[in-house]
C-alpha cells in the first residue's frame, strides 16, 4: 500500500508542538509494518538545519530521506516558505497565509505524480492541508493517476481551522459554486477544515474520546453539525517514540533507570532536581512537575487559583513552559514568595524536561481540554504518575488508580471545578505515603504501551476500509 503523508510540520525537519512529532513518527511506524510511505512538507528555512542530506529534484523541488526509505518531498518557493516562522511571527499569523498553504496543498498532487508515487492514501493533517482533498476530488474524475487515490484528515486540534475572509478565496484558483458544494463557507468567511471535513473520504483525529467530544457544542467550536453529519469520525489514539523517551538510555538525567530497577534511580533523580531549581532535596514530599504551555487550556488557572491550599500540604511544584503573560507573572510571584515549595522555569528546555520527568513523583496535567495529549504518556515512560482531568487523549490514556484491584495508572478527576482538583491531589499525596501502593502505581505506569507501532495497525486498518 502507498501513503502519502502530507503535512505542514514533520520532526526533525520543522516542528512547533505534537503535530511535527505525529507526522515525523508515524510514517516511520508505518514503514516497519510493511507501508510504503512517502511525506510532503513545505521547504521551509529551517528545513536545511534538520542535518539531513537534501538532494535537488528538479525546479521547486528537493528530497530527503527518513528512516529506511522514506522520501520526504519539500515544496520549496521562496516567496513563501523562506521564512523564520512556519506559520507567523512575534507580530502574528503571516497575512498570507491562505496563499502559502493553498499553493502547497495544489503542489502536492503535482508533485506525487511527478515522481510517479501513486497514492492509494493521501493522509492530510488539521486545516494546512485540508484542502488537499477538495483538489483531490476535484481531480481524479479526470485524472487517471488519481483515480483510486482516498483522502484521509486528521484532525489533531480542532480550535485551529484555518479561517479566512471571503474575499481572499479567490487566491485559491477554485471555481466559485465549490465556496457552498464544498462547505467552505462559515458565517460569511471561508473555513479550510470546515471544507477538507466535509470532502475527505475518511475523517479521523488522535483519540476516541476526544472524537465524541467535538460532536458536541462544548468542544465542536462550531463544527459540531458538520462533524455528526460524517458519522465517521474515528479516534486513534497517538503515540510516542519510545526509542526517543527512554528513561534506561537518556543521557540527560541524573542516573538512568527501567522498570526492574528504579526505585534508588528516580530518588536520585528527584534530589538531583530539587538541587538544580533550589528546592529542599527531601523525599518525603511529593514532587509534582508540569512541562507544557503556560495557558487556560493546560489548566494553569486552575493551579493558580489553588495555590494556597497547595502551599498547605506535604508536596512541592516544578513548572516548565512559556505561555499566557498572566499566568507566567503569577507564577513568578508565587516562585518568588515560596521558594521552598515552588520553583518555575519559564522556557523551552527539552534536557530539564526529561529531568523532570524522571525526578518527579507525580506528573500534572489538568488540561481543559486535550485531543491527545504526549507529556502524559510520557511521564507514564518514566515511571510517573500522572493527575490528569477527564478529558480527550488523558481519559483514553490514564486511568484513576484503585485500591481494590490495584489497577489504574494515574489519578483522573471528572468535575472541572477546584474541589475535585484538590481531591486528585490529596488522593495523590495519600498514596505516595504508603510505599507498596506507590510502586504499584509506578509498575502500572511502567507497564503502559503507547507505542506508535499499535497505533500504526489501526490507521493500517483505516486505510483499507478508505
Amino acid at each position: 500500500m502507498n501513503v502519502a503523508f502530507c503535512s505542514s510540520e514533520v520532526y526533525p525537519f520543522a516542528k512547533t508542538g505534537g503535530l511535527g512529532d505525529v507526522c515525523g513518527s508515524l510514517p516511520l511506524a508505518l514503514e516497519k509494518i510493511g507501508v510504503n510511505v512517502a511525506v510532503v512538507l513545505p521547504g521551509y528555512r529551517c528545513v536545511g538545519r534538520a542535518g539531513y542530506p537534501i538532494a535537488q529534484l528538479e525546479d521547486g523541488v528537493t528530497r530527503a530521506i527518513l528512516g529506511d526509505n522514506i522520501h520526504v518531498y519539500f515544496i520549496d518557493r521562496q516567496e513563501y516558505f523562506d521564512r523564520e516562522g512556519l506559520y507567523g511571527d512575534p507580530s502574528g499569523d503571516y497575512k498570507d497565509n491562505l496563499e502559502r498553504f493553498g499553493y502547497f496543498c495544489a503542489q502536492t498532487l503535482t508533485l506525487l505524480k511527478q515522481a510517479a508515487f501513486r497514492p492509494d492514501i493521501i493522509h492530510c493533517h488539521d486545516w494546512q492541508t485540508a484542502l488537499v482533498p477538495v483538489y483531490l476530488e476535484e481531480t481524479r474524475t479526470a485524472d487517471p493517476f488519481f483515480e483510486r487515490t482516498k483522502s484521509v484528515l486528521t484532525i489533531h486540534n480542532l480550535a485551529f481551522q484555518g479561517i479566512f475572509p471571503r474575499e481572499e478565496y479567490a487566491k485559491l484558483k477554485l471555481d466559485e459554486q465549490l465556496i457552498s458544494t464544498r462547505g467552505f463557507e462559515f458565517h460569511g468567511r471561508i473555513n479550510l477544515l470546515k471544507a477538507g471535513i466535509q470532502c475527505s473520504d475518511r475523517l479521523t483525529t488522535v483519540s476516541p474520546t476526544y472524537a465524541r467530544e467535538i460532536q458536541t457544542k462544548q468542544y465542536g467550536c462550531g463544527l459540531e453539525e458538520v462533524l455528526r453529519k460524517r458519522h465517521d469520525v474515528t479516534g486513534i489514539l497517538n503515540g510516542i517514540d519510545r526509542a526517543q523517551w527512554d528513561p534506561d538510555n537518556d543521557g540527560h538525567i541524573a542516573r538512568k533507570y527501567n522498570r526492574h530497577d528504579y526505585i534508588a534511580a528516580k530518588a536520585r533523580n528527584k534530589v538531583q532536581l530539587q538541587k538544580l531549581l533550589s528546592l529542599e532535596a527531601r523525599e518525603d514530599v511529593t514532587l509534582f512537575g508540569f512541562v507544557g504551555r503556560l495557558t487556560q487550556q493546560k489548566g494553569m488557572a486552575l493551579i493558580l487559583e489553588s495555590v494556597h491550599e497547595l502551599l498547605k500540604m506535604p508536596a512541592q511544584f516544578v513548572f516548565l513552559g512559556i505561555g499566557e503573560e498572566r499566568f507566567t507573572k503569577e507564577l513568578e510571584e508565587v516562585t518568588r514568595r515560596y521558594p521552598e515549595k515552588f520553583a518555575a522555569r519559564l522556557e523551552f528546555n527539552e534536557p530539564l524536561s526529561r529531568e523532570i520527568y524522571a525526578g518527579s513523583d507525580c506528573f500534572l496535567m489538568p488540561s481543559e481540554f486535550e485531543p491527545c495529549g504526549l507529556s502524559q504518556m510520557i511521564s507514564l515512560r518514566y515511571g510517573t504518575v500522572p493527575l490528569v482531568y477527564k478529558t480527550g487523549g488523558l481519559a483514553d490514556s490514564v486511568k484513576h488508580y484503585g485500591a481494590l484491584h490495584h489497577d489504574g495508572n494515574g489519578f483522573v478527576f471528572t468535575h472541572y471545578d477546584k474541589k475535585s482538583f484538590l481531591d486528585a491531589v490529596k488522593k495523590a499525596l495519600a498514596a505516595y505515603a504508603h510505599r507498596e501502593t506507590w510502586r504499584r502505581l509506578c509498575q502500572n505506569a511502567f507497564a503502559s504501551d503507547f507505542s506508535w507501532e499499535r497505533s500504526a495497525r489501526k490507521y493500517l486498518e483505516l486505510y483499507q476500509c478508505a
